[in-house]
């Protein structure tokens, strides 16, 4: 499953998924609950600035992965959680809670209120950052790999030359990381 950023939509990373050459794999893209208040065709996961609505988007999902597993009968550490930006935020959020196969943040950041939940049992994480990303800044991968690697979290990281986007380089990297989950 993948968590589109703040202000997109289902449609974004899903354009992705046959560049990935992944075909044992089924994929799911689902929208955030919240209507974007500028974008149109857009939706969030929680108010940047209030975070209003994040308890609740963190339970949708939750809840969402705990019926994916039952109605697929694919078990739960068998499900690899990415996100963009936002969506990395939230992937990396209920990552903590959840025995998941690994995490994969894009370009994304970590809630502060989380990183006492992170343990040597958390799934592995790739993360992966533009070094010249202007919306989510290089720092805020940087902290959260610290964060991780300090709650024994299992990290792949990756900066890459790039701004707030998924390039082709990325795409590798999460292709390697998938098939290592499943080896």
């Amino acid at each position: 499953m993948a968590l589109h950023g703040w202000g997109s939509n289902a449609e974004d990373l899903a354009s992705l998924a046959p560049y990935l050459n992944l075909p044992t794999y089924q994929f799911c893209f689902p929208n955030a609950p919240l209507p974007h208040p500028q974008a149109p065709e857009g939706y969030m996961w929680y108010d940047l600035n209030t975070q209003e609505g994040l308890p609740e988007s963190r339970q949708l999902v939750l809840d969402w992965l705990q019926s994916l597993a039952e109605e697929t009968q694919v078990p739960l550490e068998r499900i690899i959680l990415a996100g963009f930006s936002q969506g990395g935020a939230m992937a990396l959020d209920i990552g903590a809670r959840l025995p998941l196969a690994g995490l994969i943040c894009l370009s994304g950041y970590l809630h502060p209120s989380i990183t006492s939940l992170f343990n040597p049992q958390t799934p592995p994480v790739l993360l992966i950052h533009g070094q010249h990303d202007p919306v989510v800044p290089l720092s805020a991968a940087q902290t959260s790999e610290q964060a991780l690697r300090q709650g024994g979290v299992s990290v792949q990281y990756q900066e890459l030359p790039m701004a707030h986007e998924i390039n082709s380089a990325a795409l590798g990297f999460i292709q390697d990381f998938a098939s290592s989950l499943t080896s």
